[in-house]
């Protein structure tokens, strides 16, 4: 062995024992018992394959040249496993604090990001170590029971047939095994390492008083509530300018966000912004397909506030019923009246929609 190698070798070595120091001090000795993988990310290079499967227990009381001969096991791949041991050294000095080790490991690959920028949030820095603290989180705070759909980033991001999937659904699964589900493909299994890292994120930090709580809304919804009490409250018919700046251009909003800028556009044309009301005739004509097709897209909709604010459309019925019994005019009504019946249709609305369309 030449003088280098020696020198690699002593760094390693010496590297191995202050790692294998740390973790045995460990005052959790659950962490001692995981395997190796437990650390291991999907874009890990040159992983020592003969050893993730092994407890970190068993791999610190092997001594070092044990694990250097290991057949397979070369400089590199011992790298690698110390790579993994410093993780778990960040993961016992972090605690409950998940977000350390996720920053550690973000910044490590150039990927730290700015709170606000969603986009950035990489699924490829998700260890299992990181993924069992949010789900930890989860069960804590007792809310397997909220929806995939009510919490994701853009309901473009997921098929609508797991909008309403709860978060339950993956409290006994691991990343590998949330990987492996059917039809769960890169862009499904992003969606939902996002979702449990925003909740940890908002639910882990909030050092609430135990006569509070946290409640969990997608970030359009309390302006709105806060807007229809604000009416409630004063008892007069708003204008229509009201209604729509405070009411429909936020819902608006949120339907481009989760359905994209094609059904918002119908949805403006539906309710007159930026010009007269669109019949379905009309807006059939333009795109170049057929009514039905129309009324579809316009259903996605409702479809998407099912999901996203189930509670908005009973709020807004109670707040039509107490201003229609004011007795206004007709027409002052009418803005809220179709925004209801596009954003929180019920069934009856529904079946009624092509008939209250005339011919379109």
């Amino acid at each position: 062995m030449t003088k280098v190698n020696s020198a690699e070798e002593y760094k390693l070595v010496s590297g191995f024992q202050t790692l294998r120091k740390s973790l045995l001090q460990t005052a959790n000795p659950d962490l001692l018992e995981r395997p190796l993988a437990h650390w291991a990310l999907p874009n890990d290079r040159r992983l020592p394959l003969a050893f993730l499967g092994r407890s970190l227990q068993d791999l610190l009381h092997t001594p070092f040249e044990e694990l250097i001969s290991t057949p397979g096991i070369g400089q590199k791949k011992i790298s690698t496993l110390m790579k993994l041991l410093a993780r778990a050294t960040r993961d016992q000095a972090a605690g409950a604090n998940a977000d350390v080790g996720l920053e550690a490991l973000e910044s490590k690959s150039g990927k730290r990001r700015s709170s606000r920028d969603e986009t950035a949030f990489d699924p490829a820095v998700v260890s299992e170590a990181l993924w069992e603290k949010w789900r930890e989180t989860v069960r804590r705070e007792g809310i397997g029971y909220e929806k995939l759909g009510r919490l994701a980033p853009t309901l473009q991001a997921i098929p609508t047939v797991i909008w309403h999937t709860p978060l339950a659904a993956y409290l006994n699964n691991t990343v590998a095994e949330v990987r492996r589900m059917k039809t769960h493909g890169e862009k499904r299994v992003r969606t939902i390492l996002e979702v449990f890292h925003a909740v940890h994120l908002v639910l882990d930090h909030a050092k609430v008083r135990s006569h509070l709580a946290v409640r969990l809304l997608p970030k359009f919804v309390p302006g709105l509530e806060q807007w229809i009490a604000r009416t409630l409250e004063i008892h007069k018919i708003p204008a229509d300018d009201d209604i729509r700046k405070s009411l429909v251009m936020p819902l608006l909003e949120q339907v481009r966000v989760d359905l994209g800028p094609a059904i918002a556009r119908l949805a403006e044309g539906r309710l007159g912004i930026g010009g007269a009301v669109q019949s379905v005739r009309q807006q059939s004509r333009r795109m170049g397909v057929t009514r039905a097709r129309v009324y579809q897209l316009l259903e996605e909709c409702t479809r998407a506030m099912a999901v996203r604010w189930p509670e908005g459309g009973g709020q807004l019925q109670k707040l039509l019923a107490e201003l229609a019994s004011l007795a206004p005019p007709e027409e002052k009504l009418e803005l809220l009246r179709a925004a209801i019946e596009l954003f929180f249709a019920d069934a009856e609305m529904l079946a009624n929609r092509a008939a209250s369309d005339g011919e379109g």
